[in-house]
């Protein structure tokens, strides 16, 4: 059984309880992950005249708090920490969507188990919003020397079995079926992150038409910083030395590699379920750090970093971290980092990186 067909199947069984359980009056028992900064009382918003919005990972969620202020209660569904990709909705997660008033998702593979709760939402009038409608999205690429591409590895034995890690069966199928999926990580660009909360700001004002004036301009203010790092990541690009990235880690950033024109080699797509690399893409990083001589080899935030530091180990250089901004930890969103200070360190990160 496929992943997504497994959660489809997961979020039934998941959808029978909560029905059973709002039948019987104990909705009010449970409720989503509520993220520190919002109150997550659906009676405080109806008397304090909030609205309710959901999302399930940190980029709406962090839009929406920029666009709406204090006039949202703002539930993000992902544990700060948590994987994204291995996301199961919670009875709690869904009776939290099904009391919202927005609901913001990434929508694609990793989002199938939405369609099932939105389905047996009919009469509902809660206003959503994908974020793969709100640009132009692109297929996750194969590039060469990712596992699984054309001239690598099909024949090879996995890096961990040469040392002594394991391997999943259904790799081949999963990194198979990769290749044909939309890469569901739009927020990546920061000129896409415009572009989306253009429309966050439409369903906000959909579903509170009467403080659209303010979401208006809350937008326009926030647009205009995501212009201006626009504007520094094009001056860092346009006066690097190179412009290739190479990561020891799984690829989300096709968005941002398009917009700036960087190529890039990486161990995975950036969906991608397999995790284990193989001797062969691990010897082509390898061989790649030492051609192009970059000076750092990246990861992702809250990833494993097995792959990066053997990489970086072997050709002498340092593992260096590029937020994709997926979600971040317990003790970061604590400290106030957004999406946007997330993306600042991106910055300096590729101006290293770059020279």
């Amino acid at each position: 059984m496929s992943s997504g067909a497994g959660r489809k199947s997961f979020t039934a069984i998941l959808l029978s309880g909560c029905m059973a359980l709002m039948a019987a009056g104990c909705a009010g028992t449970g409720g989503s992950i509520t993220v520190p900064g919002s109150s997550g009382d659906p009676a405080e918003n109806a008397d304090g005249g909030k609205i309710s919005v959901v999302t399930t990972i940190f980029p709406p969620y962090d839009f929406v708090r920029e666009i709406a202020g204090d006039q949202a209660d703002v539930k993000m569904l992902l544990k700060p920490g948590e994987e994204t990709h291995s996301y199961e909705p919670t009875p709690q997660d869904i009776i939290a969507i099904q009391d919202s008033d927005v609901f913001i998702y990434t929508g694609g593979e990793n989002d199938v188990w939405v369609e099932d709760i939105l389905s047996s939402m009919p009469d509902s009038d809660m206003v959503t919003l994908r974020l793969v409608d709100c640009v132009d999205t692109v297929e996750e690429e194969q590039v060469e020397g990712m596992k699984g591409s054309a001239g690598h590895d099909h024949d090879e034995e996995d890096y961990g079995n040469v040392h002594g890690g394991h391997t999943d069966e259904a790799d081949g199928e999963d990194e198979e079926k990769s290749q044909h999926e939309v890469d569901e990580h739009v927020w990546t660009s920061p000129v896409n992150a415009s572009l989306i909360v253009e429309q966050i700001k439409n369903v906000l004002s959909q579903a509170d038409p009467d403080h659209s004036e303010m979401y208006a301009e809350n937008t326009l203010a926030y647009q205009k910083q995501l212009s201006e790092l626009d504007g520094q990541f094009r001056e860092v690009v346009d006066h690097a030395k190179r412009n290739i990235m190479i990561f020891g880690d799984r690829f989300p950033f096709r968005y941002f590699a398009d917009e700036y024109g960087l190529e890039y080699y990486a161990a995975f797509p950036g969906c991608a379920g397999d995790t284990e690399p193989s001797a062969a893409t691990m010897a082509f990083l390898i061989e790649k750090v030492r051609e192009e001589k970059v000076p750092a080899v990246l990861k992702m935030e809250l990833s494993n970093d097995d792959i990066a530091n053997a990489v970086a180990e072997a050709t002498g250089t340092e593992v260096k971290v590029l937020y994709s901004c997926h979600n971040l930890s317990a003790d970061d969103l604590e400290n106030g980092e957004t999406y946007l200070s997330m993306m600042q360190k991106n910055v300096e990160t590729l101006k290293e990186v770059l020279n």
